[in-house]
């Protein structure tokens, strides 16, 4: 585990005030407010580190930047919901039922992964 940093604090202390998943720029605007000189690449740079370390995890989106959450989250299954006005994305609780019916006859369903489209309730 890499060494405790102001900019690793105020970057871990962003998904920690958010309570969802963020942008490399969403983490960039909260962690400047702690420290005012932090760069953009040194945002990045933490996030791969902390990846890799398992601290986060990503969070998919289709056909949008990744965004991340911390992995004691994503350990979870749970689904998201994007805004498309703000881009924001936010966890949702609950699963869909009826998968099984969905599947076609002999296959095996291993995983699955819902995105959900709309208005957040900033937006809406």
């Amino acid at each position: 585990m890499s060494r405790m940093t102001r900019q690793r604090a105020a970057i871990e202390a962003a998904f920690k005030t958010a309570g969802r998943p963020l942008s490399p720029t969403e983490i960039h605007a909260s962690a400047v407010k702690q420290i005012e000189n932090l760069g953009l690449s040194t945002v990045y740079r933490t996030l791969r580190r902390l990846e890799d370390e398992g601290v986060i995890a990503p969070v998919t989106v289709p056909d949008e930047p990744p965004r991340y959450e911390l992995a004691h989250v994503a350990e979870h299954h749970h689904h998201h919901f994007h805004c498309r006005k703000c881009g924001r994305v936010y966890d949702i609780d609950g699963c869909p039922t009826g998968l099984k019916k969905m599947t076609p006859p002999g296959f095996t369903v291993e995983e699955h992964t819902l995105v959900l489209h709309g208005l957040c309730d900033r937006c809406g």
